[in-house]
């Protein structure tokens, strides 16, 4: 009889663990289901996570979405000269992110982002090839990205993830700022004072006018561009030889470019007979990030501040 008591109580306890095992089970199951929005991007309305917690962005608009108050694990807001790191000016925003290659690179590593297993990838137009590929690992949102207007882009981002006041808000904040430190260069320096920005590489001088840094500094801080100057009517920069350089009446200059380039550069003649290299008036700057800075919001805002450094500092 012992022996049948002792057979019941251990049945009944396998039964009990069976129930509270299934009850756990059912429990984890209902803490595990996301909660998802919709939202609108070039392909049309996508499923999403509401609080996505393993972002990929392949845009390079891991900045921006930072904005918004998302962190990134994979990002191809990598350095423009180096692939394998991240720019000056984005490593504490990107801190512990995977690179996953260039943001300007149409193909991508489509196991580095498996593995990366992320429940929100973003990409722009610019991959749009892989899209089909991406979307069978996670829900994937497509950006079409503006060639001359970040602004918008900032707005896209925010208007796709319903968080457009947010991203409204710290442009305002910008534009305050950059409009601040326009009035003390101005009243420093000048109203009349013209401001010329340009990227020395493998002896050709890509000119920034609608875009980089030269849109920071006649768009945003409000300064005068010189005569002489080359427009940029889509995404490429302006190219220009010595002799298009000597063209351009610039009182003060700002050069990009990396080590080798600025060597050549401050060997020649041409370049060293210009009024603003006579005159001291020169800020030479690394390629290496000043060739990406201007193309990102953060970037952007750390700029404001240095210009006005730099400025003061030369003129």
């Amino acid at each position: 009889m012992k022996i049948k008591k002792n057979v019941k109580i251990n049945w009944l306890i396998f039964i009990a663990v069976l129930f509270f095992t299934g009850c756990a089970e059912q429990a984890s199951e209902s803490q595990e289901k996301v909660e998802t929005m919709m939202v609108t991007d070039v392909k049309g309305e996508v499923e999403i996570p509401k609080d996505p917690k393993r972002i990929i962005d392949l845009s390079g608009n891991s900045d921006s979405l930072s904005l918004l108050g998302y962190k990134v694990v994979g990002t191809a807001n990598s350095d423009a000269y180096d692939y394998t790191e991240f720019p000056s000016y984005l490593e504490d925003v990107l801190e512990g992110a995977t690179i996953l290659g260039y943001s300007m690179q149409d193909t991508v590593d489509v196991e580095a982002v498996m593995n990366l297993e992320p429940d929100l990838i973003i990409l722009s137009t610019v991959q749009e090839k892989v899209y089909e590929q991406l979307k069978t690992i996670a829900p994937t949102v497509m950006i079409h990205l503006e060639a001359l207007d970040w602004k918008e882009d900032v707005k896209t981002l925010g208007t796709v993830f319903h968080q457009k006041d947010k991203a409204e808000d710290w442009l305002k904040n910008y534009e305050k700022k950059a409009a601040a430190i326009g009035k003390t260069v101005k009243e420093k320096n000048g109203e009349d004072t013209t401001y010329l920005s340009f990227l020395a590489s493998g002896g050709q001088f890509f000119v920034f006018d609608g875009a980089g840094f030269g849109e920071v500094l006649y768009e945003d801080i409000g300064l005068k561009k010189p005569k002489g100057m080359p427009e940029q009517t889509d995404i490429s920069l302006p190219v220009v030889t010595y002799e298009g350089l000597a063209a351009i009446e610039a009182d003060h200059i700002f050069v990009i470019a990396a080590d080798e380039d600025l060597e050549v550069l401050q060997a020649n003649e041409i370049w060293n007979n210009l009024p603003a290299v006579k005159a001291g008036k020169v800020t030479s700057l690394d390629a290496s990030p000043y060739f990406n800075q201007g193309y990102s919001p953060i970037g952007r805002e750390l700029l404001l501040d240095e210009i006005a450094v730099m400025l003061d500092e030369t003129d």
